[in-house]
């Protein structure tokens, strides 16, 4: 196994960030653009789990309106319009097209006074929404159905990509020559003292244990804060998550020729988002309630029918097929319980700062939208603590260092120089690293150049194992 990193950094830093997914990123870049001595650790690749399981919008949530939770929107609306001024190569915006049938939970009408409202609360940033006939939407819709329909609304939000959001943010925060992130680094032991932190981490590919001081302690785990904290007794917890699956699947923009976004309204009163994404439609997702083992989640037989039936009950005469589904995944919420029930469809997005000591912060819930505000309550107290002046506009500058591969680009026929540079500075640690969040190939099912996939990569296998350990059968088992 090739080294890691963990016995090469300090033994003591301002804080240490357990959790690499988007909201972890945002707050190691924000300490890390203050000055302050940083570490952050993963226990997978960073954003491998729910940042990266998304539905890739940067969006307000039209649908929280419905629940007054207005506070939300405006926020979630104001970010996604400043990452489309500061990140343009990894936000990208779209309208959305959202048909009313008569069966529909909100009719035109009411899906007019809607978007109003939803321009307004972003400050009137957004582009303008727009109403479409029957007709009209017929003719900007292909395959969609007829009866029952009314007309649309258009209104505009952002498309992502949403690992490379998480990875471009850590990049940045790594332009701090005192700052360090770790991938495949877990925390096993905790202990707390008055003034900091010792704790025991250790790298699961290598084996190798190192022990870390840190004046302060984050936990930026999302779904997973429960079962982390349950594992140390020394800190007080009491469990809030509320674990809510939500799977998505890829089909080929052959099958649905779709140009814009487009948004679908279940019989369940839900919403389901089909997404045209690099010669591919992203669509998703469910809402189920589970428990048990969270990390690595595949999408169901079910979910992907159900799906499916949506996707056939809009487009019935575009007949997708179960064999029409490129690839899946599944990915789980961090939502916080509320104290009216467990309705996943009706948790509010809302973050919340938990306390367990004055230097050790837990972050839960959040949209991913608004990861760069949510830790901002955090890294003020930090950044204080140095001695060192907080402004809070900080991380509204551009991102430094982009990828290797670019967010939106498609993929035919790719550089052996450029696989060599994101093995070399993108801290790639295994083959799935590379492939699914470095080059933004969701499965093999994908792979849009010309050379056979297999070869292509057994060809490489030289080079690529000067930077990481990859063989002949983990390319064969890339799925």
């Amino acid at each position: 196994m090739k080294a890691g990193k963990l016995l090469e950094i300090d033994e003591s830093f301002d804080t240490l960030i357990i959790g690499g997914g988007i909201t972890g990123a945002g707050i190691f870049r924000d300490l890390s653009l203050h000055g302050a001595k940083t570490l952050m650790i993963d226990k997978k690749d960073f954003g491998s789990q729910t940042s990266h399981k998304s539905s890739k919008m940067f969006h307000g949530g039209i649908r929280y309106m419905e629940s007054g939770n207005f506070g939300l929107v405006w926020e979630a609306l104001h970010e996604k319009n400043l990452w489309l001024k500061i990140a343009p190569h990894l936000c990208k915006e779209m309208p959305f097209h959202m048909p009313a049938f008569k069966e529909s939970k909100y009719p035109a009408w009411m899906l007019g006074i809607g978007l109003t409202m939803y321009d307004a609360l972003s400050g009137f940033q957004n582009s303008n929404h727009k109403m479409s006939n029957r007709e009209q939407t017929l003719e900007q819709v292909p395959h969609l159905k007829s009866v029952g329909l009314g007309g649309s609304g258009i209104y505009y939000d952002a498309v992502i990509d949403d690992s490379k959001v998480t990875l471009e943010a850590i990049y940045d925060g790594l332009e701090s020559s005192e700052s360090a992130a770790l991938n495949y680094v877990e925390l096993v032991e905790f202990h707390h003292c008055d003034d900091f932190c010792t704790v025991l981490l250790k790298d699961s590919l290598t084996g190798d244990e190192r022990k870390i001081k840190a004046k302060n302690v984050v936990f930026a785990t999302g779904p997973f804060t429960d079962i982390l904290l349950d594992k140390f007794s020394e800190i007080p917890w009491r469990p809030c998550m509320l674990s809510s699956k939500g799977s998505h699947i890829w089909i080929s923009h052959k099958k649905l020729p779709l140009n814009n976004p487009l948004v679908m309204q279940t019989k369940e009163g839900r919403l389901i988002f089909a997404i045209p994404q690099k010669e591919m439609i992203l669509v998703g997702t469910t809402e189920i309630i589970i428990d048990g083992d969270l990390f690595d989640l595949k999408a169901s037989e079910d979910e992907i029918n159900y799906l499916l039936d949506n996707l056939k009950n809009y487009f019935p005469t575009a007949e997708i097929k179960r064999e029409d589904v490129l690839s899946s995944y599944a990915g789980v919420r961090p939502l916080v319980k509320s104290t009216g029930g467990i309705s996943a469809g009706k948790t509010a997005r809302n973050h919340k700062i938990f306390n367990p000591f004055s230097n050790v912060h837990v972050v839960v819930g959040g949209k991913l939208t608004t990861f760069r505000v949510m830790g901002q309550k955090i890294t003020k107290a930090v950044v204080k603590g140095i001695g060192q002046k907080y402004d809070k506009n900080r991380t509204k500058n551009p991102l430094r260092k982009q990828s290797v591969f670019g967010s939106f680009d498609i993929i035919r026929k790719v550089s052996k120089n450029d696989i060599e540079r994101s093995l070399c500075e993108e801290h790639v640690r295994t083959f799935d690293d590379l492939l699914k969040r470095r080059m933004s190939i969701p499965s093999r099912s994908h792979w849009e150049a010309d050379e056979n996939f297999d070869k292509f990569f057994t060809d490489l296998l030289p080079m690529m194992n000067k930077y990481i350990d990859v063989s002949e059968q983990d390319i064969s088992n890339f799925r």
